[in-house]
């Protein structure tokens, strides 16, 4: 069994060896000198051999204490290059990344501009894990998570990135075919692509905001759906009006391939948050991912 008392009084060891003094070693190490002196009594009395003959004014290693000393040193030399280079490793921007990403965000936002994020840290793979619920980071290894909505666990570090309107659009194709709503309460006798509640199974509510305006909608309609990749191709095909977040959108809008319907309408937001599971010695990796989602939503 690892006994961490026998590797500092080790340590002290080589401090004193390499200072030349139990003096000059308590000084680097922050010790007083009497705290110097009894580490080392404890050593030797750990492994039974007298490792220094000290007097007042000299201090010299036994024929034991060469010998030992020369088989530790090395292993020092070891732990504080590991040290070191697990020390580096923490500030590389290198290995594999896991990430857990909203599909929404997955597709329409990272997914797309991902190849710029490859082409900037070429030591580092990245898997990315497209799930409604986040699940739990620890036990499914992943480093970092991206998620709309109020964190749910106070076991996890939550950054705040943005705030997403949502945005009611319909196609151009759906607005011929079944005319376009003039007021948010024209919705209710429209086809509205619901989106399922991961926590509750059923649809959310929809609702618009401007100011200190709020008007909820009853919505209907055939279609449920719990994938935004879904709700984004139904509504392009024409079959009914949606709810989306404005993040990712701004293509679709300014080609023509969808329409805002009450882009007067817009003080509804939604939070998206990144996630990871500990503040404390946060890797290199997780920082660049952060910062790279940070400069991608604009």
């Amino acid at each position: 069994m690892f006994d961490g008392r026998l590797l500092n009084g080790v340590s002290v060891l080589a401090a004193v060896i390499e200072s030349g003094s139990f003096a000059r070693a308590a000084e680097a190490m922050g010790l007083s000198p009497s705290g110097v002196s009894r580490a080392v009594a404890r050593l030797e009395g750990r492994i039974g051999l007298r490792l220094l003959d000290r007097t007042t004014r000299t201090m010299r290693l036994t024929d034991d204490g060469a010998r030992f000393y020369e088989q530790v040193a090395p292993l020092l030399s070891g732990i504080e290059e590991a040290a070191q280079t697990a020390a580096g490793a923490r500030q590389a921007v290198r290995g594999r990344l896991r990430v857990n990403v909203d599909p929404y965000f997955s597709r329409l936002v990272l997914g797309p501009r991902l190849g710029a994020f490859l082409d900037r840290y070429p030591d580092i793979q990245i898997e990315i894990i497209t799930r409604n619920e986040i699940g739990d980071l620890v036990a499914d290894g992943v480093d970092v998570a991206v998620r709309f909505g109020e964190p749910a666990q106070r076991s996890l570090i939550s950054r705040l990135l943005m705030q997403t309107r949502v945005i009611t659009i319909a196609a151009p194709a759906y607005i011929e075919r079944y005319g376009r709503p003039q007021r948010p309460q024209d919705l209710s006798e429209h086809t509205c692509i619901q989106f399922q509640d991961p926590s509750t199974g059923r649809p959310f509510g929809w609702e618009l905001r401007r100011g200190d305006e709020t008007v909820s909608i009853e919505t209907r309609s055939r279609i449920l759906v719990n994938d935004a990749g879904t709700t984004l191709a139904t509504c392009l095909a024409g079959i009914g009006i949606a709810q989306v977040f404005s993040l990712g959108m701004t293509g679709y809008l300014n080609n023509g391939q969808l329409v805002n319907l009450f882009p007067d309408w817009l003080d509804e937001t939604f939070p998206l948050y990144v996630f990871y599971p500990s503040r404390r010695h946060v890797p290199a990796k997780v920082r660049a991912f952060i910062d790279f989602c940070i400069e991608i939503i604009g």
